[in-house]
């Protein structure tokens, strides 16, 4: 940031008093502006029909970064939703599926890119999805089929691997963790 968003006056970095961490700092109207770490959330949309095991939808990506990779439906959060609201939106806009979501599921902190991914359990509702635009196809997948090379980020990587130890389990948890 170069300049105040509140009144256009160059910006400082420095700690404030009784802070710290530097700031983006206006000396001319003594605003601070924090910047924190954006949310990504997303989903685990799973297809059970009773005859195999779930199948999970997953994403091939049509923009950077990553393009051409596989992904779970996910994307930055935005104002005035909750999280269950922006992971059901980004399901919905990436692969044109519809979801009902049950629980948090994994919660990966990014900390060199400031972001933090959170991801819930999802149940497709039906079978009718499509690619959003930033989606080149979309498919189910059953973990014998899981392109795990192909997968985008460590974030969903860890994501499945989580889910897959669960099911084997019978029980879900939530995880919480940090990449490096």
């Amino acid at each position: 940031m170069k300049f105040c968003p509140n009144c256009a006056a160059p910006i400082t970095q420095r700690v404030p008093p009784g802070d710290s961490v530097p700031r983006d700092l206006c000396d001319a109207c003594g605003s601070i502006h924090y910047q924190n770490p954006k949310l990504v959330v997303g989903c685990v949309p799973v297809w059970e029909d009773g005859r195999r095991e779930g199948r999970i939808l997953l994403c091939r990506r049509a923009i950077e970064p990553r393009y051409g990779y596989w992904t779970l439906p996910a994307g930055f959060m935005e104002n005035g939703e909750s999280t269950g609201q922006g992971a059901a939106r980004e399901t919905l806009e990436e692969a044109g599926a519809r979801v009902e979501l049950t629980a948090p599921f994994s919660m990966i902190s990014v900390p060199y890119v400031n972001q933090v991914h959170l991801f819930y359990r999802a149940r497709l509702l039906d079978l009718e999805f499509k690619p959003g635009e930033e989606s080149l196809e979309v498919a189910l997948f059953e973990e014998a089929r899981m392109p795990w090379k192909d997968i985008a980020f460590r974030t969903v990587g860890l994501t499945l691997k989580h889910w897959f130890a669960d099911r084997t389990r019978g029980s879900y948890g939530f995880h919480a963790e940090d990449v490096k």
